[in-house]
């Protein structure tokens, strides 16, 4: 573990550096990933985007599980991982972070200057008129649109719905947009099969320009969502660091790969770079929110 932490610090230690988190970072936190050693894409397909507006009785599925997989998700507090990367923020070594991840832990975590690449999961947007909502204005309605509604909840999955029985789906009831009265709520994170809005992209990609170093953590890099910036980082001449559980699409481009645990290793790194914390660092608390279509 010494070993390993003098090698990262040594990196890190020079400053510039962008994180590009995936769903390996939260498991600590309570929230499943797909590919990790928590292997949740093996059993679950995520819900993609054209299912999602092609077929009511997906949506009815989809709300249904994850209107009792929210109360999980929205319980789930910042690991010492993400405590360690707003130390190093607030250190002055790390300039921003990426995140794949909607579940908002960075933010709980204190980290400022962090880009949501797929948005957050606390949040809803009518596909119909563009309103917004909360996510917890949403639940207040959905419990009162299905009193009783408790099913078991057998496993949750790393999008935050659950699994359950097709006959606790067919007696949900989903509620529509209250602005424009007819249209469909989604919750605001990118899909399967949806495209992360332009400027968000740029601005990432900005972000890694700028970078001395890319550090990749708890990310398998399969999906060219986030793999893109490991892609430009490397082509700029950019170090990319990468620290999962397990290999990634990405390590071939890496002039350093661990094989670690992130609550361990990340707050090693910090008290090694930054110093320990004088009198424990200052959290903000839970910020619901969740994944689909983040951080796999």
């Amino acid at each position: 573990m010494t070993e390993t932490v003098d090698a990262l610090a040594g990196l890190v230690a020079g400053g510039g550096v962008v994180v590009l988190s995936g769903a390996g970072l939260s498991t600590e936190s309570g929230i499943p990933d797909y590919r990790g050693p928590s292997g949740a894409a093996r059993r679950h397909t995520p819900m993609t985007y054209q299912v999602f507006t092609g077929d009511a009785q997906a949506r009815r599925r989809y709300w249904a599980r994850g209107h009792l997989g929210w109360r999980v998700i929205a319980r789930a507090a910042p690991n010492d991982g993400h405590r360690a990367v707003a130390r190093l923020q607030r250190g002055g070594l790390v300039d921003g972070v990426i995140t794949q991840n909607v579940d908002g832990l960075h933010t709980a975590a204190g980290s400022p200057r962090v880009v949501e690449l797929h948005g957050r999961l606390d949040e809803v947007v009518c596909l119909g008129c563009g309103n917004q909502t909360s996510r917890e204005e949403l639940d207040r309605r959905l419990r009162e649109a299905n009193p009783g509604f408790d099913a078991r909840v057998a496993a949750v999955n790393p999008d935050g719905d659950v699994d359950l029985d097709d006959d606790e789906v067919a007696r949900f009831r989903t509620v529509d947009c209250t602005f424009c009265g007819t249209g469909v709520l989604k919750p605001d994170v990118v899909f399967f099969g949806e495209t992360v809005p332009a400027p968000r992209v740029a601005r990432c990609f900005d972000m890694v320009q700028r970078a001395r170093l890319l550090l990749v953590l708890g990310s398998s890099l399969t999906v060219m969502s986030g793999r893109r910036f490991v892609l430009r980082a490397a082509k700029l001449g950019i170090p990319v660091v990468i620290v999962n559980q397990g290999p990634t699409r990405g390590d071939g481009y890496a002039a350093l790969t661990l094989d670690a645990s992130l609550g361990r290793l990340l707050p090693a790194l910090a008290d090694r770079t930054v110093g320990a914390p004088a009198g424990g660092d200052v959290v903000s608390g839970a910020v619901p929110s969740g994944l689909t279509g983040v951080g796999r």
